[in-house]
């Protein structure tokens, strides 16, 4: 599922289908310049469905629906330390986030690891601290840009090459387990913090997520710090949409955030939930909040 070359044809498929969606698997392979059994095989091999039952997940209305019916009750995982409402399955993900002082000095002082690895959603570049994991994101063919656009995050930090990372980063994106670092405001580990409670196969809203850390006015400034996640899919931030049911922005681009939502929703109604995550809520700057 994290061969590059399989996302790679997803991604044209996803976009073909997007715009036409009642094309046949005959004519969506021939626009493919594949075979339709070798396109039938590559998709179902990355989605685990078959395209024509992935273009359900992505008809217009399904972030609508999902909102009507799976639509993720933060507040009440907010009350229960964010472990019920957000308690999942097979990925034992665990985190700690840097003191608000350290992260005030721009990561002065961090030395910062850095990779580039295979994903489910293509080549990704994944950034991590002695800690754990503090930035992954999507390369799309320029991975100097995807670093560059990791780096200024923590301007003072400094950078090497880390093939070490690269068991860790094979380890998250199979659901084998991932240690996570946030390295980020209070504000916006708050805002992070609520997107870790919501399950694969939910979606929430920006509003939701400011009722849940107790700033309702702040829908604004939660959809900033929604857009300034630093760590894709593992931080989920692609299951927050629009109160209307839009997609809304996403950062590493929306064909992506449709095939998350939809290759979530997909492997959640097909019982499979390795993808999914046991969150343990962390405190700032203390590890000891690992169980």
């Amino acid at each position: 599922m994290s061969d590059p070359y399989h996302y790679a044809v997803v991604a044209r498929a996803l976009d073909i289908i997007a715009a036409e969606p009642r094309l046949s698997l005959g004519e969506l392979a021939q626009r493919m310049d594949m075979s339709a059994a070798h396109f039938q095989r590559v998709f179902s091999a990355w989605a685990g469905v078959s395209p024509k039952r992935f273009a359900q997940y992505l008809a217009l209305d399904h972030a609508r629906q999902l909102l009507a019916e799976r639509m993720a009750v933060l507040e009440v995982a907010e009350r229960s330390g964010l472990s019920g409402g957000g308690r999942l399955h097979d990925l034992f993900l665990r985190w700690e986030a840097m003191s608000p002082g350290a992260y005030a000095k721009g990561g002065a002082g961090q030395r910062i690891g850095w990779t580039l690895a295979p994903s489910p959603f293509g080549e990704a570049v994944v950034m991590a601290t002695e800690t754990g994991i503090c930035g992954i994101g999507f390369t799309d063919g320029d991975a100097a840009a995807a670093r560059a656009d990791l780096s200024r995050r923590w301007p003072k930090a400094t950078y090497h090459e880390d093939p070490a990372i690269r068991p860790l980063a094979a380890d998250a994106f199979a659901g084998r387990g991932a240690r996570l670092h946030l390295l980020g405001g209070p504000f916006q580990i708050k805002v992070w913090e609520a997107l870790l409670a919501v399950p694969p196969g939910q979606v929430t809203t920006y509003g939701a997520i400011a009722r849940a850390i107790d700033q309702p006015a702040a829908v604004r400034a939660v959809g900033t710090a929604i857009g300034r996640n630093p760590v894709g899919w593992l931080i989920p931030c692609h299951r927050a949409l629009r109160a209307t049911g839009a997609l809304g922005g996403y950062h590493w681009g929306l064909t992506r955030k449709r095939a998350m939502l939809a290759h979530e929703a997909a492997r959640h109604e097909g019982g499979d939930g390795h993808l999914a995550a046991d969150v343990i809520p962390g405190t700032l700057g203390n590890s000891s909040a690992f169980r």
